[in-house]
């Protein structure tokens, strides 16, 4: 009767714990980078700083281009039809993620985003700029190498 007890016990045991680690890796299965569990909310103000910061540095790089020596170049046109793209990603990435329930639901926007903020960064890195258009695009990609962090996609190198 003792060793049907213990059994019992033993095979509940097991069973509590066999159940405790699906539950457990469900849950992490919800939560982004470094196990941090993101809402709608929170990535809403990851998206706001990127959009502030965005506005700021489209400004900032024009100054800085038309005081290069790519001013009224076809590449210093390039470059900024590049900046402006870049915001249009954001604002596109901003009225998708409005229309969703689900932050996770706008993964290809936001990659779409780091996809052409990778194009400008590139262009940093190789090339002196101000130091305000370096110390804004350096703001900015902070900003979003944490909206990458959230979506779990490759940042930008800087």
């Amino acid at each position: 009767m003792r060793n049907n007890r213990t059994s019992l016990l033993l095979t509940l045991a097991a069973l509590c714990g066999v159940l405790f680690s699906f539950q457990t890796a469900d849950a992490q299965g919800r939560r982004g980078y470094n196990d941090r569990a993101y809402t709608k909310a929170n990535v809403e103000q990851v998206i706001r700083r990127v959009e502030e910061r965005s506005d700021r540095f489209v400004g900032v790089f024009d100054r800085a281009l038309d005081r290069s020596r790519l001013d009224d170049s076809r590449r210093e046109d390039r470059l900024n039809e590049r900046a402006k793209e870049l915001e249009e990603r954001i604002d596109s990435l901003r009225s998708e993620f409005d229309r969703r329930d689900r932050y996770q639901d706008t993964r290809s926007q936001v990659s779409e985003v780091l996809r052409t903020a990778n194009g400008i960064n590139t262009v940093i890195v190789r090339r002196r700029l101000t130091t305000d258009a370096e110390r804004e695009w350096a703001a900015l990609r902070r900003e979003l190498n944490a909206l990458a962090r959230v979506y779990n996609l490759l940042g930008l190198r800087g």
